[in-house]
């Protein structure tokens, strides 16, 4: 969804170039010049679109939920961990950039969704995506968002990446976390609280083309997800006035479950071993999030969240 607008965007600058537009492609240039490090500095939300009537439809759609465990006091800084990447992040998406959900379950809370900063360099979808209160997954980003002094923000990281899509098949609980230990050291060094989240029904709004580890196709995709920084996974769900073949995704109840938190101290040069443990630490509680909810969201009993 987010690469067809930003392509819809794209042309749309190239229209103004090409044609009697061009002076207005110039001032747009410009404004990009002298705005570019916005999406590093908590970018530019507005309450008017991430209110837009067209998302509560969206959330309306699948249905998308936000499930609260525990209260999230205002007075620190969160960096909630959000799981699985699935195709379409749907739940981050619904959850944390649309709607009053999480504001009205975690009152004083300001929620960013940390997201892949070539998405920033498209004209005018930028200014669409920080909008809805999206801002760069960059480090600098991460850290402004945290530095904040009277605590009150929430960064909200997909940490399985868009490496992590090529897994999102239905009934799919792999994870792409064990190596992914960025997040625990920014955490470190700023003091904010750990919270794991899990997103049931992510993996299960598509039906991708068979890629096992090692195939030929898997290995295309991830070579260029290496060379172009996001995935292309090959999917398909449902047509708009029918259910054999197409792009819109199916009708699965998404519930986006929020943990609770794991105090952290500010570490400002933790060690290897201080980010092992931490890190070890959040796996059982991402782990324990998931057994205690699962019976909750049709998975089966013997089913268990995978780490790799």
């Amino acid at each position: 969804f987010l690469s067809l607008v930003a392509e819809f965007c794209c042309g749309f600058f190239v229209i103004l170039i090409l044609g009697n537009f061009w002076f207005l492609a110039v001032l747009y240039l410009l404004w990009l010049y002298l705005d570019w490090e916005t999406p590093c500095t908590g970018g530019r939300r507005s309450q008017w679109v991430r209110s837009w009537t067209v998302w509560k439809y969206f959330r309306e759609y699948f249905p998308i939920h936000l499930i609260k465990t525990s209260d999230l006091n205002p007075n620190h800084n969160y960096l909630l961990g959000f799981h699985p990447h699935g195709v379409l992040v749907a739940g981050a998406f619904g959850n944390f950039c649309t709607g009053s959900n999480f504001k009205n379950l975690f009152p004083g809370l300001t929620p960013y969704l940390h997201i892949m900063p070539i998405w920033f360099g498209c004209p005018f979808f930028r200014e669409y995506i920080m909008s809805a209160g999206m801002v760069s997954a960059s480090k600098e980003s991460v850290s402004y968002v945290l530095n904040n002094e009277g605590g009150g923000h929430a960064s909200v990281i997909v940490i399985g990446g868009a490496e992590e899509s090529l897994n999102a098949h239905p009934g799919s609980l792999t994870l792409n976390i064990l190596k992914r230990k960025g997040f625990i050291k920014m955490a470190l060094k700023h003091g904010a609280h750990l919270v794991p989240v899990f997103s049931f029904g992510e993996n299960e709004l598509f039906k991708q083309v068979a890629n096992p580890k090692g195939s030929w196709l898997r290995n295309v995709q991830e070579k260029l997800q290496k060379i172009m920084g996001f995935a292309l996974p090959l999917f398909h769900a449902r047509g708009v006035f029918q259910y054999s073949f197409g792009l819109i995704p199916y009708r699965q109840p998404i519930h986006t479950v929020v943990g609770s938190p794991i105090p952290v101290k500010r570490n400002l040069n933790p060690t290897t071993e201080e980010i092992e443990q931490l890190h070890a630490l959040y796996l059982q509680k991402l782990r324990k999030l998931f057994e205690e909810h699962k019976r909750n969201y049709g998975i089966p009993e013997h089913k268990s969240l995978i780490f790799e």
